[in-house]
């Protein structure tokens, strides 16, 4: 009897030497190294997917703004239908309206303008703070959700000197906040407004 025993005492010892949990714990933490290490390269691949997106978007905003700011009377009509192609919504069905009156002022003072952009980025909210006493709502969304995939709000600084004929150069700081929208993969300019 006592070697029944000491088979059945062996049997058990085989089972769960240091070893076999060794084995296990190192199992288990490599699985775990590895749910994270594709956690991790998930999270890193969105954020570079979203940074690159920003900076299309940032790029969509200065492109537009670089049109509307070095217009001249050469190429005033072109720039306005540059202008014009770019923008989508209220934006694009108002064009005409609030934009004739400056196509008129640039062929009436033959104005020669060069600007630059000096700043472009891109505006973020954490949180909807409560508006201060004089200050504006932030503005809604330009364009419903089933229009546009998804549009974000970028801010743009720039400086333009404009020389009419017989008067001196006259520097104009422009301050504006853009809504680019995605319309189908394309980005497009959804709202315009100038910030003081």
């Amino acid at each position: 009897m006592p070697e029944v025993q000491r088979s059945q005492e062996g049997a058990h010892r085989g089972v769960f030497s240091g070893y076999g949990v060794a084995s296990a714990v190192l199992g288990l933490v490599a699985v775990a190294a590895l749910i994270l290490g594709a956690m991790i390269w998930t999270s890193h691949r969105s954020a570079t997917a979203e940074r690159a997106y920003q900076t299309r978007v940032m790029a969509a905003a200065a492109d537009w703004t670089g049109v509307l700011i070095n217009m001249n009377v050469d190429n005033v009509d072109a720039s306005l239908q540059k202008l014009h192609d770019g923008t989508v919504g209220e934006l694009n069905s108002d064009f005409e309206g609030s934009i004739k009156p400056y196509r008129e002022v640039v062929r009436t003072l033959q104005a020669r303008t060069t600007g630059h952009i000096e700043s472009v980025s891109f505006e973020t909210s954490h949180r909807d703070p409560e508006p201060q006493n004089g200050q504006r709502p932030p503005a809604p969304a330009a364009l419903p959700p089933e229009l546009a995939q998804r549009t974000d709000t970028v801010l743009v600084i720039a400086t333009s000197v404009s020389e009419n004929s017989g008067n001196k150069p006259t520097t104009v700081r422009w301050n504006l906040r853009l809504g680019v929208s995605d319309v189908d993969g394309k980005l497009m300019i959804s709202r315009l407004e100038s910030m003081r």
